[in-house]
C-alpha cells in the first residue's frame, strides 16, 4: 500500500482557492474575496508576530491556540467586531474541513481547530432612519449637476430595494427595466438573483437619470466620474456628503453615522410598518431565511415597548394588581 503524501501548506491553500472554492463550489467573486482577505490577515499575523514565513508553514503549525490568538488579535488590535471575527473563523473552518481529505497526518490539529466555537455577542438594536430623515437625504444632492443627479438616483435605488452596497455597485444599465413592469434585477449573494419592483417615484427618478448617462447595457448603472463602477468607499463618501447636506433641513441627522447598511435597515423597517408581510420583506432583501428578517420584527416590537413604557403613567392606586399565587410571584420575580 502506497504511503499517503500530504501536499505542502502553500499548495493546499492554492488548491483550496483555485479548485475547491472556484471550480467545485463555484462561489461568487465576492465570497472568494472574503476568504482571501481572511488568509491575508492570518498569514501576515503569523509572519509578524510568530516569525513564521507562509512558504515554510505546514498545517500542524496552525494549531488551535494559534488560531485563537489570531482571532483575539483581529478583535482587540484591529478593532474587528465579534461578527467579523466569526466570519474569519468560518473561513478558516472551511479550509480545515477541506484539508481533512488532503492531509491525514494533521487530523488532530484539524479537529481541534474545527472545535473552536463562534463567539456569542449581543445583537445591537437596529439603526434606521425616519421617513423625514430618509427624504432629507434623498433631497440633499444637487440634481443640477451630474454627480448630484447620480447620487439622488442611487439613494432612491437603495431606499426602494434595500439592496446591499455590493449589489447596487454591481448594477448595470441592462438590469434596469423601466417599461415592462418597472423593476431592477439584482445580483445577490451566492449568485442568487432577484427582481424588485420599482415605486413610481423611483421610476421617474431613474428615467431622468438614464437620459443623462450611458445606454450600453453592460455599463454601470451608477458609475464614477471615469465611467467605472463605484467602490464601497466611494459610495460611503458620497452618502456622508448627502447626510451633511440633509442635516441643515433635518437636524436629527447632525453628527449621525449613516451607512449604506442603515439605508437597507430603513427600507425593511418602513416596509414592515407599512404592513408588508415578513416573508415578502425577506425576498425583497434577498435573505436566505426569514429568520434573518425577523430581527426587524424584534426591533419594531422593542421600540414600541419602550415608547409605551415612556408614556405609561405609574399606577399608584391601592387596588393595583398584585400576584395572588406563589407560582405567579415566582414567575414575576424572574
Amino acid at each position: 500500500m502506497a504511503n499517503h503524501i500530504s501536499p505542502s501548506f502553500p499548495r493546499l491553500v492554492q488548491e483550496f482557492f483555485t479548485e475547491y472554492l472556484v471550480v467545485q463550489r463555484n462561489l461568487s467573486a465576492h465570497t472568494v474575496s472574503s476568504y482571501r482577505d481572511t488568509f491575508r490577515l492570518l498569514l501576515r499575523y503569523l509572519e509578524e508576530y510568530h516569525h513564521k514565513r507562509p512558504s515554510r508553514l505546514n498545517l500542524k503549525d496552525l494549531d488551535a491556540p494559534l488560531i485563537l490568538a489570531f482571532l483575539d488579535h483581529i478583535e482587540s488590535q484591529r478593532g474587528n467586531a465579534i461578527r467579523s471575527r466569526n466570519v474569519r473563523l468560518a473561513a478558516i473552518r472551511t479550509f480545515f474541513r477541506y484539508a481533512t481529505h488532503h492531509d491525514l497526518g494533521a487530523l488532530q490539529t484539524i479537529q481541534r481547530v474545527q472545535a473552536i466555537p463562534t463567539k456569542r455577542y449581543d445583537r445591537p438594536l437596529l439603526g434606521f432612519l425616519t421617513p423625514d430623515e430618509m427624504q432629507a437625504i434623498l433631497d440633499a444632492p444637487n440634481r443640477a449637476t451630474w454627480s448630484g443627479a447620480r447620487d439622488h438616483a442611487m439613494w432612491a435605488m437603495f431606499y426602494n430595494t434595500g439592496a446591499r452596497v455590493s449589489e447596487v455597485t454591481a448594477m448595470c444599465m441592462g438590469d434596469l427595466d423601466l417599461e415592462q413592469g418597472p423593476c431592477i434585477r439584482i445580483r445577490g449573494k451566492g449568485r442568487k438573483r432577484r427582481a424588485i419592483p420599482l415605486w413610481k417615484t423611483t421610476q421617474r427618478v431613474l428615467i431622468d437619470w438614464r437620459r443623462r448617462t450611458h445606454v450600453d447595457p453592460e455599463a454601470p448603472l451608477f458609475p464614477n466620474r471615469t465611467g467605472h463602477r463605484m467602490t464601497r468607499t466611494g459610495v460611503e463618501d458620497r452618502l456622508r456628503r448627502s447626510v451633511r447636506g440633509a442635516a441643515d433641513r433635518c437636524p436629527s441627522l447632525k453628527d449621525r453615522n449613516v451607512s449604506p447598511h442603515i439605508l437597507r435597515h430603513t427600507t425593511a423597517m418602513h416596509l414592515l410598518r407599512s404592513g408588508v408581510d415578513i416573508t415578502v420583506i425577506a425576498l425583497w432583501l434577498g435573505h436566505e431565511s426569514p429568520d434573518t428578517t425577523h430581527q426587524y420584527v424584534e426591533a419594531d416590537i422593542e421600540m414600541k415597548r419602550k415608547t409605551l413604557d415612556a408614556i405609561r403613567e405609574p399606577d399608584s392606586s391601592d387596588d393595583a394588581w398584585q400576584p395572588t399565587d406563589d407560582l405567579l410571584r415566582f414567575l414575576d420575580s424572574l
